[in-house]
């Protein structure tokens, strides 16, 4: 009983589903986007993004991810169709008072190198009338949040901060004014790894105490599965898939989806349940005992479990190409799967 229990905590480990109950905060209708060179930025694109997930939009360069982005405040205006935040279209909103109400953060940073820290973060908060004092309670709360001590950089200019820290007081500056929704357009490409990663795990600790609607868009495809609840995959202006990280590793939709992720990304990202028998070959037993159960070495791990759990075998014979590659039984198979997940 202890082999099942172990086997079905690394088969469910991975299995993710987003919060059915969670109300669909930004709707695009049938958008289209072409700009006066005749570009098709956007062909039809109709999608719901839900309340409180950070969703990451991927995709080659030029498939429409920033234009799908810029639209949610109108940084760019669709050519038909129509968005809603809630249950309200945003062509009906004054676009600067909705973008005092979206938070932005984007590759550049964007912050004033003549303005303090503090008058950096406080931007849209004073545009918006906020008293003095709760404007500084929420900006040393954020400070604390990012892990920059407020009282060692608010009386700084960004020229004297690092890349990676100018990048978490971007954040800061978007979050400060406690929009429902955040939008980061690349926000950590420019930085070198160490820095990149620190603020990838971050985000996902901000996201975890905050929940805001995130929409985030990335190159970077291992960026995007670490960080999002979803992940909308788009090619030549349109949608080819949406799902979360573990159903595009386990299920891409199509082999552009899968080249794009990448076979071996893939391989090495799918839950235990998922990957197959050879993927484990290293481990298989010269010696068997019976009865056994021939099977052949493309079999997934999860099906594998399943006839073990029958009691009917003591194990599987395990073949590929007409020959015989080897044996295993659960305690073999356990062994594999804790050595593989330490590895991986």
């Amino acid at each position: 009983m202890l082999y099942l229990k172990l086997f079905r905590v690394y088969i469910e480990v991975s299995k993710y589903s987003i919060d059915k109950g969670a109300y669909n905060l930004i709707r695009f209708e049938n958008i289209t986007k072409v700009f006066p060179d005749g570009t098709k930025a956007l062909q039809g694109v109709s999608l719901t993004i839900p309340k409180e997930q950070l969703v990451v939009i991927i995709g080659p360069s030029g498939c429409g991810k920033t234009t799908l982005l810029k639209l949610i405040n109108r940084l760019e205006t669709p050519t038909t169709g129509e968005i809603y935040v809630g249950d309200k279209a945003i062509s009906a909103i004054d676009p600067v008072e909705l973008r005092k109400t979206i938070g932005y953060v984007i590759q550049r940073i964007g912050l004033f190198p003549h303005m303090t820290i503090e008058k950096n973060a406080a931007l849209v908060p004073n545009l918006k009338g906020w008293p003095k004092e709760k404007t500084a309670t929420r900006i040393y709360e954020l400070m604390n949040m990012v892990g920059l001590k407020p009282e060692q950089f608010l009386r700084k200019y960004p020229l004297e901060l690092s890349g990676g820290q100018q990048q978490r007081i971007g954040v800061v500056r978007a979050l400060a004014a406690n929009p429902d929704i955040i939008l980061m357009d690349e926000p950590f490409s420019a930085l070198d790894p160490i820095s990149r990663e620190q603020l990838q795990n971050e985000i996902k600790y901000l996201q975890e105490k905050i929940k805001k609607t995130i929409v985030f868009v990335t190159h970077d495809i291992d960026e995007a599965l670490k960080i999002a609840d979803m992940v909308i995959v788009m090619k030549d202006g349109m949608i080819e898939q949406i799902g979360t990280p573990t159903e595009l590793i386990e299920n891409p939709i199509n082999d552009f989806v899968k080249n794009y992720i990448g076979i071996e990304r893939i391989n090495r990202k799918k839950s235990v349940g998922k990957r197959e028998l050879k993927d484990f070959s290293s481990f298989f037993d010269g010696e068997w005992e019976a009865p056994y159960i021939e099977v052949d070495a493309a079999m997934l791990i999860e099906e594998a479990i399943a006839l073990l759990e029958n009691g009917t075998t003591h194990g599987l014979l395990v073949k590929g190409n007409n020959k015989v590659l080897g044996f295993v039984n659960q305690s073999i198979l356990l062994r594999a799967i804790l050595a593989k997940e330490e590895v991986v």
